[in-house]
């Protein structure tokens, strides 16, 4: 279910895209009411300032009107007034009315004069009474609105409409918007239009750059699909990967030499191990096809299976070997570990190996302080052998082979490292015995030094490999019969105490091999 799972996500590409999409349109949305909203506000206010100043005028010329009125009425006599009063009463609300609508009115402005009532008296334009609906009062929306801008359908189009009152009369002023109705509609339509090109353009150059970004992974992948024994030693370019990508291009290129190196050494143990076991099994095949052609004297047979038995020796030596190798790579159990003493380890293994070394005038010198450490004592027992055995075969003649201890604090950098190496050879139970990573970082190593004189050069790239099983630098000299485990078990069983070996070669003549374990 989960494989299924992860196989429906989409692709990189496509999932950055449609994030950046909703993104892109969110925001354009956003903008989009924005815009929609400030243009909208913007008309309203103008159509709200336009009408109240045409109110404003209305009301000036109202007021002027009636002072003109009074005036009048002062100055007129008697006689005049009295034979013109039956005409007053039809005539004077009309050319009031008449005379307050502008001369000038602006931006379409349509006003209607009405009486108390409501009841229409004038307009401008003179047909603009005509479009008004026939139960039009005028009072009963002064009533509902006192004085207030509100909008209203006449006729069909819309009108931003204010009413005033007068002393003597009601005003209407109505101000069409339906044009800018229109205008917005028209705008809001260009305004979709750009905003969605804008998206596309956004998207796609996302899309692009995505693609464009990642295009040097395609680089990688074709050198990973090229992976060959024969093409091992190919690189990518790190200076041509952008900057993100550079840390990765790296750590391809640091996979692929430790690919090499492991391949190479994995080859070399492959055609060693093949030489070993094809040499004392041709020798037996050999020796009893001999035995077995014609008869022979007991003698000729007791020879013979002595020799026999010699090359099984062997094979059984190396075959032990390797499953030491085996054994040690898989860690040390809780029922291995305890308190080994270095100094009376050391001290029974050169009094042994003084025996043999006295042939060659070959001494050992002993110095520092051997303390105590944690491991398995038959494991390090055969550590240490292996290096005393290899100083003695590979020593010049006359030679001392110095054998020092000294106690090394850890360091931050080195201890997690070497520590977290050496997990791969633990146990879980095994790690009980420390308690933790911290427990272990306070406490200190033992390192145990053994130099010797070489009899011919060696180089540091040579003894590199000296760990590298069933490798041996000499291989023409009859002098040691080993099978080149030797170093390979030291550097095992070092492992599986979460210690560390190392081989430094100085003037190409001195050996000098140093041995690190865990103080108790």
């Amino acid at each position: 279910m989960r494989y299924k799972f992860d196989n429906r996500r989409l692709p990189l590409l496509w999932r950055t895209v449609f994030l950046l999409t909703i993104f892109v349109v969110v925001s354009q949305v956003i903008i989009y009411i924005w815009v929609q909203h400030s243009v909208k506000g913007h008309f309203e206010q103008m159509d709200a300032e336009i009408i109240t100043h045409a109110a404003f005028n209305l009301r000036k010329r109202a007021t002027d009107s009636d002072n003109l009125k009074t005036s009048q009425s002062l100055l007129s006599s008697p006689s005049s007034s009295n034979s013109s009063s039956s005409n007053a009463p039809s005539t004077t609300a009309t050319e009031n009315a008449s005379h307050l609508h502008s001369s000038q009115l602006d931006y379409d402005l349509k006003t209607v004069i009405a009486d108390k009532e409501g009841r229409p008296l004038s307009s401008i334009p003179d047909s603009f009474t005509n479009e008004l609906s026939a139960d039009f009062n005028l009072w009963s929306l002064q009533q509902d609105n006192d004085e207030q801008q509100f909008v209203m359908s006449i006729n069909g189009r819309r009108y931003r409409v204010m009413i005033i009152e007068d002393s003597s009369m009601l005003a209407l002023i109505a101000l069409p918007i339906d044009v800018h109705h229109q205008y917005l509609l028209q705008f809001n339509r260009q305004l979709s239009m750009i905003l969605f090109a804008i998206t596309l353009l956004l998207v796609s150059i996302a899309a692009l750059s995505v693609y464009w970004g990642f295009a040097p992974l395609a680089t990688i992948i074709q050198k990973m699909k090229s992976i060959n024994p024969e093409k091992l030693d190919e690189r990518v370019i790190v200076s041509d990967m952008p900057l993100e990508l550079r840390p990765l291009a790296e750590s391809y290129n640091s996979m692929m030499v430790k690919l090499e190196s492991n391949f190479e050494s994995l080859s070399r143990f492959s055609d060693n191990i093949a030489h070993e076991l094809r040499t004392p099994i041709a020798t037996l095949s050999t020796q009893t096809q001999v035995m077995l052609n014609k008869p022979r004297k007991d003698e000729e047979y007791i020879e013979q299976l002595h020799h026999q038995h010699d090359t099984l020796e062997q094979l059984s030596a190396m075959i032990n070997n390797m499953l030491l190798l085996a054994k040690t790579q898989k860690g040390l159990s809780d029922s291995q570990v305890s308190r080994v003493d270095t100094e009376n380890l050391i001290t029974k293994l050169t009094d042994y190996y003084e025996m043999i070394a006295e042939d060659r005038d070959i001494t050992f010198s002993k110095s520092g302080d051997f303390k105590t450490v944690l491991g398995d004592e038959g494991l390090l027992q055969r550590l240490f052998a292996n290096l005393m055995s290899n100083a003695i075969y590979y020593a010049a003649s006359d030679s001392v082979i110095a054998i020092s201890a000294t106690s090394v604090p850890l360091s931050a950098a080195s201890d997690t490292l070497a520590l977290n190496t050496a997990d791969a050879f633990y146990t879980a139970d095994t790690l009980n015995m420390a308690k933790n990573h911290n427990q272990i970082s306070k406490q200190s190593w033992l390192k145990i030094t053994l130099t010797n004189h070489l009899e011919k050069p060696l180089s540091q790239s040579d003894a590199d490999k000296l760990f590298e099983r069933f490798y041996r630098h000499d291989k023409s000299s009859s002098q040691h019969s080993g099978t080149g485990l030797g170093l390979s078990i030291v550097q095992a069983i070092a492992n599986a105490h979460k210690g560390r070996v190392s081989i430094t070669i100085r003037d190409e003549y001195t050996f000098e091999i140093a041995v690190e374990l865990l103080l108790a």
